[in-house]
């Protein structure tokens, strides 16, 4: 099986707006994910949200600034790497998880064994 990344891109304004109740439905649906992909095949491997973009460091040619590198409505906000049989077989997975003020991004994870 190869291993993908299932990148989420969401507005973080809506966590933000949404508050405790939010949170925890996204809490609960990433849960039922979770378990779809086992249901659906598939096995993640490793995954975890991130801070927000407010915490961000960003490093170019040796300068550093806070914040994140570009202002976008919709940042990366946390990831799955799962693995599954094929790309096909990623998307269908991804199909499935949450992210309801934005959408997610499937990328095959660079074999670097040299094999």
């Amino acid at each position: 099986m190869a291993q993908y990344a299932i990148l989420i891109y969401e507005d973080e304004a809506g966590y933000a707006k949404g508050g405790p109740e939010v949170w925890q439905q996204a809490g609960e649906a990433h849960g039922r994910f979770a378990a779809q992909v086992g249901e659906h095949g598939a096995k993640i491997t490793g995954g975890d949200a991130l801070e927000p973009t407010s915490t961000a460091t960003s490093i170019r040619n040796d300068i550093v600034t806070d914040g994140p590198f570009a202002e976008t409505k919709e940042a990366l906000g946390g990831f799955y790497l799962i693995e599954a049989r094929d790309l096909d077989h990623a998307i269908e997975i991804a199909k499935l998880c949450p992210a309801p003020f934005g959408g997610v991004e499937v990328r095959p994870v660079m074999d670097m064994s040299g094999g």
